[in-house]
């Protein structure tokens, strides 16, 4: 089988990797691209249904509803539900997410002494080519930087 020039290009990369890179930025995004659909959506449709509420409202008070009056109130009551669950919810995924990403001593901990664990067995079990099989393996996963070492 002739090599695409993707994967010469890229030999690590997995073939969903190649093709969500074909469409770009939407492709390679496409988690976030949906998720702020659904939240502009959601958005949308409480904006659309508070007007509502309010007319039915002002209605039953004999008056007319006024724009201003009705931004006011629905911005408030934007912002009193992020404040509650929408902030704290994007602070735990966003900032995990970051530390996880930047690799800090918490995150990394249980990856490092499992990688540990089996390179141990695999020292045992191949003996004298253990740090080639470890290398290759390295190598085919694109690990950079050496071997892990546990925190201490």
């Amino acid at each position: 089988m002739q090599p695409t020039p993707d994967t010469r290009v890229y030999p690590g990369m997995s073939n969903i990797e190649r093709t969500a890179r074909r469409y770009g930025i939407l492709g390679k995004y496409a988690y976030g691209w949906l998720t702020l659909a659904f939240f502009l959506v959601s958005l949308l449709l409480h904006w659309i249904t508070g007007w509502h509420a309010f007319v039915a409202e002002s209605s039953s008070h004999g008056e007319l509803p006024d724009l201003g009056t009705y931004s006011i109130e629905m911005l408030r009551d934007t912002f009193e539900n992020w404040q509650s669950e929408f902030l704290q919810l994007l602070w735990q995924v966003v900032g995990l997410a970051y530390f996880l990403y930047i690799g800090s001593p918490a995150s990394k901990e249980n990856d490092d002494r499992m990688e540990e664990k089996i390179d141990t067995l695999l020292r045992r079990i191949e003996g004298k080519d253990a740090d080639r099989v470890i290398e290759e393996i390295d190598r085919r996963y694109l690990r950079h930087g050496g071997h892990a070492r546990p925190h201490r």
